[in-house]
């Protein structure tokens, strides 16, 4: 698998996605078939895509954390699977195997819905799975964040959005966001606006500044400008807060198997979010 990966390199687009999708396949779909949603399309928002997925495997236990997964998509495209796909959905399961109740969203995408939908979107989420997640047997004050791409950067936008977010969730674990460091690319302006715009908007500050334990993550063959957030974010809470985030690089992996990988024989990502969970248990 890394063969493959190092030759793909840091491309991004449709075809890598498909790539990673069928270089997974034979993994993720026995756990699809094994894993079934406890629950199809919650209405987490008054939108069609205000809808959430959750998983759960086994009874009893007592109240268990919540993991909700936000998809990537470069802002205007993505799907939180189920039923049809088990990408994306996979993470819910992932979830779901580690004792866990999975939740997996969609979000408003742009360009028909630009900024700030994302954050009010994962609000609105956390809100849903506070007053929800309890009838589903997820804890509803042991909520962790992960997102990924384009969903890391919701959820950062989350945390800049929502001052009560200390309040409402334990930790959030980003993977592979741009988060500001870096000027916006024409494609970011289709959700953000026009680079002027971008200074205001970006959360940058907000990732900086929370007290949230949070978990960084990037791939050995991210393109460089996710690579340079990830330093820039590492250097810059180390500064603000005299010692460095949890981290994790994902070496052999690229922009879209970092996550697509969770589930599979290869668990050091998953081993290092299973850990900061278990910290913020």
């Amino acid at each position: 698998m890394n063969a493959v990966i190092r030759g793909i390199g840091t491309r991004l687009g449709p075809d890598v996605v498909a790539a990673m999708r069928d270089l997974y396949e034979a993994e993720q779909a026995p756990l699809a078939a094994a894993l079934p949603p406890l629950a199809l399309d919650c209405a987490y928002g008054p939108d069609a895509r205000n809808r959430l997925d959750l998983y759960r495997q086994g009874e009893g236990e007592g109240l268990r954390p919540v993991v909700l997964f936000v998809h990537g998509g470069g802002f205007l495209v993505g799907d939180k699977g189920g039923a049809d796909s088990w990408a994306n959905a996979h993470v819910g399961r992932w979830a779901a195997a580690n004792g866990m109740l999975g939740a997996v969203m969609n979000y408003r995408l742009a360009p028909q819905h630009l900024w700030p939908s994302g954050a009010e979107d994962v609000g609105l989420a956390v809100d849903w799975l506070r007053g929800h997640a309890a009838g589903h047997g997820g804890d509803p004050e042991r909520i962790f964040l992960l997102g990924t791409s384009a969903g890391a950067v919701h959820v950062s936008a989350f945390l800049k959005a929502r001052e009560d977010h200390e309040r409402l969730v334990r930790g959030a674990a980003l993977l592979s966001g741009l988060y500001g460091v870096t000027p916006l690319d024409e494609r970011d302006m289709r959700y953000y606006g026009p680079q002027d715009c971008y200074a205001l908007r970006m959360p940058l500050t907000a990732v900086m500044e929370t007290r949230l334990p949070l978990l960084l993550a990037c791939a050995e063959f991210d393109p460089p400008r996710f690579q340079a957030e990830w330093a820039s974010m590492l250097q810059g809470r180390l500064g603000r807060h005299g010692r460095l985030p949890r981290a994790h690089y994902a070496s052999g992996h690229n922009h879209y198997s970092m996550a697509m990988h969770l589930g599979t024989a290869d668990r050091r990502l998953s081993d290092e979010l299973l850990a900061f969970f278990a910290d913020h248990n």
